[in-house]
C-alpha cells in the first residue's frame, strides 16, 4: 500500500514539472518515437491533440495520419510522457503528425469539432440508425440527440445498395466515468463540484424511484463502476440504449442493461435497481457528498499537500481539468501520502473506438459544443 502511493506521487510529481509553455502547433512528418502511454483513434491531429489534452498523463503525441503507407495503423494517436515532458527523440517519418498537450494553454473543456472526414469510417458505439437525405442532416440528427457524439453517413453511392443514404448514430461517455472504485481505510473522495461535470439537461425536478434489495438479472449492456445507485442511475440515464440497471454496493458495480420487451425483478440483498431519468433532472446531492473510505483509483493529474478533503475538493473544483479526486487522511496507515489530494480526470470528448478508410461514408462529430 505505501508502495502504491509513492508511485502515484512521483507521477504526480513528474506529470506537473513539465514546462508550461503553450505549444499548440504541429510538426509535419515527424515522430516521437517510443514513450508510448497507450493508443486511440483519432480522424485528425487536431483531435489527437485534444485526446493528449485530456488524458491525464499525456504530455506530447504522435498522430498516424490516413497518407501512411507502411502498414494499415493509420489514425491512430499515441498518447507520450516522460518525466521531463519532452520527447526523448524526435525523427522525421513520413505520415506521423507529432505535437503537445495543450495542458499549458487556455483551453475549451468542452471542444468544438466541426470537421467531417470523407471517406472515414468510424465503426462501432452505433446506438441508433435513420435515413437521411444527406451527410449534414445526419449531423444535425447527431447533435440534436443527447446522446450522439459522432456519426457515419452512408453515401448514395455506397457499394451496399440497400443501406444508402443510412446514417448511423454513435455514443460516447461526455460525462466522466471513474475507471475504479475500491473501499481502502483512511481516504476519502468525491467530485468537482464545476455544474459542466454532470451537465443539467432538463429544468423539470423528479423523484429518484429506486428499487432497494432489488436485482433485475440478465440483459446486461455494460458493466461499469460507481460509488453510488444514485451515481449509477445518472450513468444509465446518460447512454441511450440503457432501460434499466443494478447497483451492486459491495463492490460498486454498476450493471447497465438494455431490454425494451420486459423487466423481471428478483429479491436480493445489497442490490438496488431502478430505472433511467431522461426526461427530468433528479436530484444530484449524490455528487455534493464527500465518500468516507473510498478510492477513486488512478487517473491522476498531480497531488498536493492540503488540510484536509473539502481542500481536496475547493482545489478540485477550482482545477478546470480535474472531475474527481481522492484524499488521503492524516491517520491513512500510509505515512508517506498522508494529507495528499489527488486530482483526477478521464477522458469525455467524443472518442470513436475505432476509425479507418471506408469508400463513400462521411463521419463526423456533434456539433452541440459549437453551438453554445
Amino acid at each position: 500500500m505505501v508502495a502504491f502511493f509513492v508511485v502515484a506521487f512521483l507521477l504526480s510529481l513528474s506529470s506537473s514539472s513539465f514546462s508550461q509553455e503553450c505549444r499548440p502547433g504541429f510538426l509535419e512528418n515527424m515522430d516521437f518515437p517510443g514513450s508510448d502511454l497507450t493508443f486511440l483513434f483519432s480522424p485528425s491531429a487536431e483531435h489527437c491533440q485534444k485526446l493528449c489534452t485530456q488524458h491525464p498523463s499525456c504530455l506530447f503525441f504522435t498522430f498516424i495520419r490516413p497518407d501512411w503507407t507502411r502498414d494499415n495503423t493509420f489514425f491512430r494517436c499515441y498518447l507520450k510522457s516522460t518525466p521531463s515532458g519532452e520527447p526523448a527523440s524526435q525523427t522525421p517519418l513520413q505520415g506521423a503528425t507529432s505535437g503537445f498537450s495543450l495542458k499549458a494553454c487556455s483551453q475549451d473543456l468542452q471542444p468544438c469539432f466541426s470537421e467531417t472526414f470523407e471517406n472515414v469510417d468510424f465503426p462501432g458505439a452505433d446506438y441508433r440508425a435513420l435515413f437521411t437525405p444527406d451527410y449534414e442532416e445526419c449531423q444535425r440528427a447527431c447533435t440534436q440527440d443527447p446522446g450522439c457524439q459522432f456519426f457515419t453517413f452512408l453515401k448514395g453511392d455506397f457499394s451496399g445498395t440497400n443501406f444508402r443514404f443510412k446514417c448511423h448514430l454513435k455514443f460516447s461517455w461526455s460525462l466522466p466515468v471513474i475507471p475504479d472504485i475500491e473501499k481502502r481505510a483512511g481516504l476519502v473522495s468525491g467530485f468537482s463540484q464545476r455544474a459542466e461535470i454532470i451537465p443539467e439537461l432538463f429544468y423539470i425536478a423528479c423523484q429518484s424511484s429506486l428499487l432497494p434489495n432489488t436485482d433485475i438479472p440478465g440483459s446486461d449492456l455494460i458493466k461499469l463502476k460507481a460509488v453510488s445507485p444514485e451515481h449509477c442511475q445518472v450513468l444509465c440515464s446518460a447512454h441511450p440504449q440503457c432501460t434499466y440497471f443494478s447497483f451492486v454496493s459491495d463492490d460498486f458495480s454498476c450493471y447497465l442493461k438494455n431490454n425494451g420487451n420486459e423487466m423481471v425483478t428478483t429479491a436480493k440483498n445489497g442490490v438496488i435497481s431502478g430505472m433511467p431519468t431522461r426526461s427530468c433532472q433528479v436530484d444530484e446531492n449524490w455528487i455534493k457528498l464527500t465518500y468516507e473510505e473510498i478510492d477513486f483509483k488512478g487517473f491522476d493529474i498531480r497531488s498536493e499537500v492540503l488540510d484536509d478533503a473539502a481542500a481536496c475538493q475547493r482545489l478540485c473544483t477550482e482545477t478546470p481539468a480535474c472531475q474527481f479526486y481522492t484524499y488521503i487522511n492524516e491517520n491513512s496507515s500510509d505515512q508517506a501520502a498522508r494529507r495528499r489530494c489527488f486530482l483526477k480526470s478521464v477522458i469525455t470528448i467524443p472518442a470513436p473506438p475505432a476509425v479507418t478508410k471506408l469508400d463513400n461514408v462521411v463521419s463526423g462529430f456533434t456539433l452541440r459544443n459549437c453551438l453554445t
